[in-house]
């Protein structure tokens, strides 16, 4: 057979086999080494507690590339407002999360590339010296010169790559979702954190009027001293009074520049030169619809990063399967190669090779098989996680739904507590000053009424808080 023959017979040959392949590629596809992927079941009420059963829940699924819109405007604070745009631009936590999301995105494209041949060309030139042996030479030193071109392809036969790259899809799928999360989460802890500032204000605000008042009550009660009307208990009680709320009032100081600094590194400012001026406490908690829909829980980026995750192991334990297939492989290569430069690309200086080869593991002490069970278990793992998930959000909404409601109803008996201690503390002014009682039921009815009007602001904060998690336990806002 001339040379000239047997290129044509290999050529047929690799031809023969690459139609060869060509068919059963996606014959093979087709097969599905994976487990068919199926969304685990899970156990979900007809309707939430708080909701006394009014409203139906269909079972969720995930929606975490709804918008989940400007919900923080639904309190009416421009601060707030332009806070929270500060933090979706410049939180360091959420930058984090996003450039996890090109990452995840970068590995699917990566694991994509693995269905196109890899071409690679390693040209040389190399001197060599001819010897006999015995470090006798013959004298003999010629350069070669080589430009080689090298293919290789491994056609994805039984589904390796392709489960590869449904796994990083997923995985990148719930990065997605993790950043909504995250944001989310940035957000909410940011407004929470601004209402706990301003719930620090009010109480300032109403200390600042109470040192006031307990100055003014100490100067009377010393003069009545000086004039002999009243002994010097009653002063040290007023001083007493007087330096105790004096202290309560510095106090504040302490927390409120905890948030402040908290809110800083929140919007992505260093705490030194961030500084919010104070202010009341005027929000209230929003009026959150009784009926609410299911797409709510739906929308929660969690709930839908971890059944990413489930999917995700789902298509690994088709990868484990794979490895008991073997790994088929065509490589070709072509170029030129030449003791002279000046012939170094003449068309007698050309070199070929191609081929198809195989790999089949034939023993490996159960490595094979111990992975797919680690896979499987792998996967039990995060349905697992899925499932405590979706529980964990339905306690979430029913501890907030609950937490709004009867916060409520506790305001609404504190305010009357507060009304009720003015009054007790006007009488008790009025019959102190008519030397009835002694001074020390002034004290405690001051000491009532400050205790009533701090619980008030403290309860309202929770609240307005209550509703923030309300939203976040929802997954974000919702039309109204």
């Amino acid at each position: 057979m001339t040379r000239r023959q047997a290129i044509i017979t290999n050529a047929r040959t690799f031809f023969r086999f690459a139609m060869t392949i060509a068919v059963v590629v996606p014959l093979a596809s087709a097969c599905n080494l994976a487990p068919k992927y199926v969304r685990p079941a899970i156990t979900v009420p007809n309707s939430y507690k708080e909701n006394n059963g009014q409203d139906a829940w269909k079972t969720a699924e995930p929606g975490d590339q709804q918008s989940r819109g400007r919900w923080w405007e639904a309190f009416s604070d421009r601060q707030l407002n332009a806070l929270e745009e500060q933090a979706t631009l410049g939180n360091q936590t959420v930058t984090a999360a996003a450039a996890n999301v090109d990452v995840a995105r970068a590995l699917v494209r990566e694991t994509r590339a693995q269905y196109v041949p890899t071409v690679t060309a390693a040209p040389a030139i190399s001197n060599t010296r001819v010897s006999t042996g015995f470090g006798q030479s013959l004298g003999l030193d010629y350069t070669t010169y080589s430009l080689p071109v090298e293919a290789s392809w491994e056609p994805d036969l039984w589904g390796r790559v392709r489960h590869s790259v449904r796994s990083r899809t997923f995985a990148a799928q719930a990065s997605v979702a993790d950043l909504e999360n995250v944001r989310l989460a940035v957000q909410a802890e940011l407004a929470a954190d601004y209402f706990e500032l301003r719930a620090q204000d009010t109480l300032k605000e109403i200390l600042d009027a109470t040192v006031v008042n307990y100055e003014d009550a100490a100067t009377v009660t010393r003069d009545r001293y000086n004039a002999g009307l009243e002994a010097d208990e009653a002063v040290a009680q007023a001083e007493t009074q007087l330096a105790t709320a004096q202290a309560q009032d510095a106090n504040l100081a302490v927390a409120r520049a905890e948030y402040e600094h908290a809110i800083a590194v929140l919007t992505g400012h260093p705490p030194s030169s961030f500084t919010l001026s104070a202010s009341v406490l005027t929000v209230e908690s929003l009026r959150v619809p009784i009926g609410l829909p299911s797409a709510l829980l739906e929308r929660r980026p969690d709930v839908a990063a971890a059944e990413r995750a489930v999917a995700a192991a789902n298509a690994d334990v088709g990868v484990a399967r794979s490895a008991f297939f073997p790994i088929v492989a065509l490589t070709a290569s072509a170029g030129f190669q030449n003791v002279s430069i000046a012939d170094w690309f003449a068309w007698p200086s050309r070199v070929w090779s191609l081929g198809p080869s195989a790999v089949q593991t034939v023993f490996d002490g159960g490595a094979r098989r111990a992975e797919v069970q680690r896979t499987r278990a792998a996967y039990d793992q995060v349905v697992a996680n899925y499932r405590q998930t979706v529980l964990t959000a339905f306690q979430q909404v029913e501890d907030n739904l609950a937490a709004v409601r009867i916060l409520a109803e506790v305001i609404a008996r504190q305010e009357v507590a507060v009304t009720a201690a003015q009054r007790a503390l006007a009488d008790a002014n009025t019959r102190y000053a008519a030397g009835l009682d002694p001074y020390l039921n002034v004290i405690v009815a001051q000491a009532a009424l400050l205790a009533s009007q701090q619980a008030v602001v403290n309860s309202r904060a929770q609240r307005v808080i209550a509703s923030v998690q309300l939203i976040k336990a929802l997954g974000g806002g919702w039309n109204r």
